[in-house]
C-alpha cells in the first residue's frame, strides 16, 4: 500500500536529498497529461512548494529560488506530488494558468511495493469507469450499471457492503480484500454517476485530519440511533 505524508517536516523531506542537494522535478499538466517542464528543487524550494501549493524551483545558473509564473504570470498549482522508488526524482501533477487560483495544499505520495500509488490506482479506475459512461461498449458490466441508473448502482453498493461485513466477520482476510475491491469499484461507479471525484473525497478527508475530540459527538449519535 502507498503511504501519504500528512505532516511535512525537514526529516520527511531530507530523504530526497541524500544523493544531491538538488532533485529533478517533472511538471505534468493534470488534464492533458502533457509534460510542461523539467526543473530542479532544493530542500527550501520543495518546502515552499508544499507550503504554498505552487511550484518553487532552484535556479542552478542564478543560484537562487524562483517561483514559476512570478514574472510571466503562468503559475503552476501543484495538486499531487509523487516520488519514485529511489527518492531521487519528483513528478508534480498540477494546473498551469495565466491567472491566480485558490490555494490548495498538494498531496505528497510515496510509492508502494509495486511502484504505484493507491490514489493513482483509484484515479485510473475512475477514468476507466468515466470513459464507459461516455463511450458505451457492448457487454460491459459498467455500461450496464449506467444504463440501469442510480437505483441499480445503489443496490449493488449495498450488496457489496454487506459482503464486506460478512467476509470480515468470518475472519477471512483474503475474501475481505476481494469484497473491498468490489465495493470500491461500485462506489467509483456511483461517484462517476453523481459527478463526484476522488479529489473531492480526498479534500474532505484532509479537512477531517485536523479535527479532534469528536468521540463524544459520535457516541451521542450512536446512542440516539
Amino acid at each position: 500500500m502507498s503511504e501519504k505524508l500528512n505532516t511535512f517536516t525537514d526529516k520527511n523531506l531530507e530523504r530526497f536529498f541524500q544523493k544531491s542537494e538538488l532533485i529533478p522535478v517533472i511538471v505534468q499538466e493534470q488534464s492533458t497529461k502533457e509534460v510542461l517542464m523539467l526543473a530542479y528543487m532544493n530542500l527550501e524550494s520543495l518546502r515552499k512548494t508544499l507550503e504554498t501549493g505552487y511550484t518553487w524551483f532552484y535556479s542552478r545558473s542564478r543560484q537562487e529560488l524562483w517561483n514559476k509564473g512570478a514574472t510571466s504570470g503562468h503559475v503552476q498549482r501543484v495538486i499531487e506530488l509523487y516520488t519514485d522508488c529511489d527518492d531521487d526524482t519528483l513528478l508534480a501533477v498540477g494546473e498551469q494558468t495565466g491567472g491566480p487560483l485558490p490555494h490548495r495544499e498538494p498531496q505528497l505520495f510515496l510509492p508502494n511495493h509495486r511502484g504505484g500509488c493507491t490514489m493513482s490506482v483509484l484515479q485510473e479506475l475512475y477514468q476507466t469507469v468515466e470513459s464507459r459512461k461516455t463511450e458505451r461498449q457492448e457487454g460491459s458490466y459498467t455500461c450496464y450499471l449506467f444504463e440501469k441508473g442510480l437505483d441499480k448502482i445503489l443496490k449493488k453498493c449495498g450488496e457489496e457492503c454487506s459482503e464486506v461485513i460478512i467476509a470480515a466477520k468470518n475472519g477471512d482476510n483474503k475474501e475481505t480484500v476481494l469484497e473491498l475491491s468490489d465495493l470500491l469499484y461500485h462506489l467509483t461507479v456511483l461517484m462517476v454517476n453523481e459527478g463526484i471525484s476522488w479529489q473531492d473525497v480526498e479534500h474532505e478527508l484532509s479537512k477531517r485530519e485536523l479535527k479532534t475530540g469528536n468521540l463524544k459527538q459520535f457516541h451521542q449519535v450512536d446512542k440516539n440511533s
